[in-house]
């Protein structure tokens, strides 16, 4: 699956919210490299060295595109490809921050489990993840998968991204190695334009996988099938904008 760094920061904003709540909840940190996973296009990785401008920080992503754009935002920060299922720092870090990616690996509480014993005592893993699944707006992407106008399309199986565990799960098995450990959801309001702006919130991120799938002109019909949904979904509010409710599971665990 190929990502646009372009179309993901036509809402900066919005996306980069999650990760200052995040970062506002990271205790001060002992001595050691810092790292962002999934780093993107690099707003959240300007938002780490600003709060830690002292420590080494690199960012990790598995995305060309992504990459590249984030070596243009910050010149003087190493950024370096990587798979998340199989990476691990070279030498034990003290943060190991995550924005909106953990969501897309299988199993991620294992390798979750795994990055907790690549800290060094005292450093803190940070993760953040969209649990939006059932929200209108993802919904009704597996809902139009199933479609028989587009069905064949998705014959290898669902581009639906596996639901995340409940907040218990994580605690249980996190919280062994941790000398404190939070879990929290939050659940963000975003006031946009229309629903077409929804619509391309969306393709910058959960829309991708479905996307990729359809030749051109089926492309098309899939994505005025999805906007006639989401004008049903979310109607206008008395300003003409409409509202994307978008929940959000934090995890901030400190290690033992």
């Amino acid at each position: 699956m190929s990502w646009s760094a372009e179309q993901y920061m036509k809402f900066e904003d919005e996306r980069t919210r999650p990760a200052r709540d995040l970062l506002d909840q990271i205790p001060n940190l002992p001595e050691g490299p810092l790292y962002d996973l999934g780093c993107g296009p690099g707003n959240s990785t300007e938002l780490i060295h600003d709060r830690f401008p002292a420590y080494h920080l690199t960012g990790i992503d598995s995305d060309e595109n992504m990459l590249a754009a984030a070596r243009k935002r910050m010149t003087h920060t190493r950024f370096q490809k990587g798979d998340l299922a199989q990476w691990a720092p070279p030498e034990p870090a003290v943060l190991l921050f995550a924005n909106a990616v953990f969501q897309w690996l299988p199993d991620h509480l294992a390798t979750l489990d795994r990055l907790m014993d690549a800290l060094r005592p005292g450093g803190t893993l940070a993760v953040q993840m969209p649990d939006n699944l059932d929200e209108p707006s993802h919904a009704s992407m597996q809902d139009l998968a199933e479609d028989p106008r587009f069905s064949s399309f998705y014959a290898n199986g669902s581009r639906r991204r596996d639901p995340l565990p409940a907040p218990a799960a994580y605690l249980d098995r996190l919280a062994a190695k941790s000398i404190k450990i939070d879990v929290w959801h939050t659940i963000y309001y975003h006031r946009l334009a229309n629903a077409e702006a929804i619509v391309e919130w969306v393709k910058g991120t959960g829309l991708r996988p479905y996307l990729d799938a359809l030749p051109a002109d089926a492309r098309e019909s899939y994505l005025a099938a999805y906007l006639r949904r989401i004008r049903e979904a979310y109607p206008p509010l008395a300003d003409g904008r409409v509202l994307l409710k978008f929940p959000r599971l934090f995890v901030v665990a400190v290690k033992r």
